[in-house]
C-alpha cells in the first residue's frame, strides 16, 4: 500500500489513499509504521477516505494508535495533496471535528480552522473556570514556576502556558505530567508560549499521545488564541516552531483561526 511521507512545519505524518478498497489499518501497524525505526517515522498516521459532503474524509491517528480528532498540520498536508491531484485552488476536508476549508497561499498552504471553543465544558475542563487563566500549577504549591495557563479547543483540547524563556522550560517532563491532569477527562495537549512582540511568538508543544512534536498546527492556534485573550499579542501573530514557521489569524469580525504555513514531500514508498 503507497504512503506519503510529509511533514508540515517539521510535524511528520504518514498518510494513505484508502478512498478505494485497502487492507485496515490496526493500531499495531499504526504504532510500526509511526515509529522511527521500525517505520517510517511519523507524529501522526493518516488515512484519506471518501466524504460524501467534502473533497476528502481525513482519519487521524497519533504515534500510539489512539485516535485523534483534529490535526491542523496534517490538514494542509492532505489539502496539498489532493490539490496537487485535482488542479483546484481550494477544497473541503472532513474530520471528526467538523469540515475544514484550505486553499492555496502562495507556496504555502491555508486552513480554516474554525472558531476557537472557550467555555469550560467545551474544552472540556472537569469543573468550571476561567478559561483565560485556569487554576493549574506546576512546582511548589506557594512558589510555582509555571501557573494559569489559557484554555482553548481547537477540534482537540488545549492549554497554553505563557514563559519568560522558552529555552528554561522542561518541556517533556511538564508536558507528560500535565497531559493526563485529572482536570482533563479527555487528555490535554500542552503548548509553551514566549511572547516576543505583539505579532511574533515561540512556541514548543508537547501531543496528546504523541509527545514532544517540532510543531502542532492546532496548538499554534490555540497559542495564538489564549495570548490575544490575555492582551498578550495581536491576533495576527507568526508563531516560530522547532520545525517551521506558522502564522496565525484569529479573525476579529469572523471569529474564525486561520493557519497558513509550509507543507514538505518527502518521499513515497510503499508499506
Amino acid at each position: 500500500m503507497k504512503f506519503w511521507k510529509m511533514n508540515g512545519a517539521g510535524n511528520e505524518f504518514v498518510i494513505f489513499d484508502r478512498r478505494s478498497e485497502a487492507p485496515p489499518l490496526t493500531e499495531d501497524s499504526i504504532r510500526a509504521i509511526a515509529d522511527p525505526v521500525t517505520g517510517a517515522g511519523a507524529d501522526q498516521v493518516i488515512a484519506i477516505e471518501r466524504s460524501l459532503g467534502a473533497d476528502a474524509f481525513m482519519r487521524i491517528w497519533n504515534r500510539d494508535g489512539s485516535s485523534a480528532e483534529a490535526c491542523g498540520n496534517a490538514t494542509r498536508c492532505v489539502a496539498h495533496l489532493l490539490m496537487e491531484e485535482t488542479g483546484k485552488p481550494g477544497l473541503v476536508i472532513e474530520t471528526v471535528a467538523g469540515r475544514l476549508k484550505a486553499e492555496r497561499a502562495g507556496e504555502l498552504v491555508s486552513v480554516d480552522m474554525g472558531s476557537p471553543l472557550l467555555k469550560w465544558e467545551e474544552i472540556p475542563l472537569a469543573e468550571r473556570m476561567d478559561t483565560r487563566g485556569i487554576d493549574l500549577k506546576v512546582g511548589p504549591i506557594d512558589q510555582p514556576y509555571l501557573q494559569l495557563p489559557g484554555a482553548v479547543n481547537m477540534g482537540n483540547p488545549h492549554i497554553v502556558f505563557f514563559v519568560p524563556d522558552l529555552d528554561a522550560v522542561d518541556v517533556k517532563a511538564v508536558g507528560s505530567l500535565v497531559e493526563w491532569h485529572p482536570l482533563f477527562p479527555q487528555g490535554v495537549n500542552v503548548g509553551f508560549l514566549q511572547v516576543l512582540s505583539r505579532n511574533e511568538a515561540r512556541l514548543r508543544t508537547w501531543e496528546r499521545n504523541a509527545g514532544l512534536t517540532l510543531a502542532c498546527g492546532s496548538n499554534n492556534c490555540a497559542a495564538v488564541v489564549a495570548a490575544a485573550r490575555r492582551n498578550l499579542t495581536d491576533r495576527d501573530v507568526l508563531v516560530h516552531n522547532d520545525g517551521g514557521d506558522i502564522r496565525i489569524l484569529w479573525d476579529e469580525a469572523t471569529d474564525r483561526v486561520i493557519m497558513t504555513g509550509p507543507v514538505e514531500l518527502e518521499y513515497v514508498a510503499e508499506v
